[in-house]
């Protein structure tokens, strides 16, 4: 009898953890993967849990965090649920709808989550496990702080799940919010010592100055800690990169009609808004300005408003109706203004939206904005697409992913574009509408201005077609980020020691 073949073995892992939220776990993360995968590692980056509303669509048509899609692009790889097999998306403050394996599973409340914590670790591990045989390193990501005391027990993302992945963790603090010594100390001292010791060392990160004056810092938390600070990463803006979550918009300031110098277009930050990344490249426009506003003030001055996704359309809906936004908005399109809603944000622009079986909270319906024709009924199971299409009778190619619960009827105006595949399929199919004046613009496709020709059409249609476009959009500008983020990870991190940590 002949034996069957060893199994290879599987990946190496090395996991990087925080102090807190958004100190720059994600990038970090997405640094190494480049790095690696321009060294010729098969590298897969991986986050057993994700909390956020910024997801996006796999090519098999499954849904997961848009940080693991940002990562997997700078591995050079397709992305794959199982580098994020548990997407948690908050509907309200004690509950969230559970994404399992690139699926809705349930939707839960907090305490309902951590008891069903065994279920949800087991089918985390076997991701794991999958994505170790397929691959010759995985970047393991944290979530939040890995030194949550009250949550240690429970935790799935950070040290229990290096410790399964037997993962060297690097731990991030972030100097720009303050307090770095604090977080890097108070972080290590908050665990118990069998955690401590899967701690490897530290990176220092969005540091802005003269990088010699925290030489002294760096003794000080070596000394203090007895592991090696593997470099400092200073600040950067001349390249972006995805951010995860929706705190780098939090409590956006009002912007007064008189101080608008130039164009300038106005994003409503909803209190659910999701897949905020959809407005990214308006950021990259010469000569354009983007405001998020949260306040209700006056919206004459701004060549257009976005009204961008939600995870809970009928509660920001009626937020619209009771902060008195609604009557901003109406005004604005009486006025002659132009309004383009995402997703969420297109289904509020609507006369009515429906949710008779209580997929957002309790069954009803909600009157819309009453700017487009149409009505929306939520219902399962949810769309989740990657979507090319073209702008109706121009044929201008586009490219973007949709998710969503909601079936739309249209009952006036005009189809916007005309889908040609979906997931791979050919399809042909009208999406999204368009009023009579052509001022009003409504779609379900996130990444719809990602398309060059895209993005400088509607740019033409607000009155902005002199403005400059950015040299280069895509995944063609994407790709070059990631190779300018890896070049600045290298020039600041000892990157022959993280590698010595994947040896050892």
């Amino acid at each position: 009898m002949t034996s069957s073949p060893p199994a290879p073995p599987l990946a190496r892992c090395i996991a990087v953890l925080g102090t807190g939220s958004d100190v720059g776990k994600s990038v970090i993360t997405t640094a190494l993967c480049r790095v690696l995968a321009r060294q010729g590692v098969k590298v897969a980056p991986f986050k057993a849990q994700n909390m956020s509303n910024n997801s996006g669509v796999t090519p098999e048509g499954l849904e997961m965090g848009r940080a693991q899609i940002v990562q997997a692009e700078a591995a050079g790889i397709a992305p794959h649920v199982d580098m994020n097999p548990i997407l948690l998306k908050p509907t309200s403050e004690v509950g969230a709808q559970v994404v399992l394996n690139g699926r809705v599973w349930a939707n839960q409340s907090a305490r309902d989550y951590h008891d069903r914590k065994t279920t949800l670790w087991q089918s985390a591990c076997d991701a794991l496990r999958r994505l170790r045989r397929r691959y010759e390193v995985v970047v393991l990501e944290g979530a939040g702080s890995c030194a949550e005391v009250n949550l240690m027990d429970s935790d799935i993302v950070n040290l229990p799940m290096a410790a399964e992945a037997e993962a060297p963790a690097i731990v991030v603090g972030d100097i720009h919010r303050g307090g770095v010594f604090a977080q890097l100390v108070g972080t290590l001292a908050c665990l118990p010592e069998e955690r401590q010791a899967q701690v490897a060392g530290f990176i220092v990160n969005r540091f802005r100055g003269d990088l010699r004056l925290f030489d002294a810092g760096v003794d000080w938390i070596e000394k203090r800690t007895h592991r090696p600070v593997f470099g400092v990463l200073p600040w950067f803006s001349d390249f972006s990169i995805e951010s995860e979550d929706a705190v780098v918009i939090e409590s956006p300031r009002s912007v007064s009609p008189g101080r608008i110098r130039g164009p300038a277009i106005a994003v409503l930050r909803l209190p659910h808004i999701a897949n905020f990344t959809d407005m990214g490249i308006l950021s990259e426009v010469r000569g354009m300005a983007v405001h998020y506003l949260e306040q209700v003030q006056p919206l004459r001055g701004f060549k257009a408003v976005i009204i961008p996704g939600s995870k809970n359309t009928r509660h920001d809906l009626n937020w619209l109706h009771t902060t008195g936004w609604t009557a901003r908005l109406q005004a604005y399109a009486r006025g002659g203004g132009h309004i383009l809603g995402i997703c969420g944000g297109y289904q509020m622009l609507g006369q009515r939206v429906e949710d008779p079986d209580g997929l957002e909270g309790r069954p009803g319906g909600t009157p819309g904005l009453n700017l487009l024709p149409l009505t929306t009924v939520l219902r399962a199971p949810k769309t989740t697409t990657r979507t090319a299409f073209t702008w109706q009778r121009r044929r201008i190619a586009g490219a973007g992913y949709e998710i969503h619960m909601g079936q739309t009827e249209i009952s006036g105006g005009r189809p916007w574009f005309q889908r040609t595949r979906q997931n791979g399929a050919a399809v042909d199919s009208p999406e999204g509408c368009v009023s009579d004046n052509g001022r009003i613009r409504g779609s379900y496709l996130h990444g719809l201005l990602d398309s060059a020709e895209i993005l400088g059409r509607w740019l033409a249609v607000i009155g902005l077609a002199h403005l400059e476009m950015p040299t280069e959009v895509g995944r063609g500008a994407k790709q070059k980020a990631y190779d300018r983020l890896a070049d600045h990870f290298t020039a600041h991190i000892q990157m022959d020691r993280i590698t010595a940590l994947l040896e050892g």
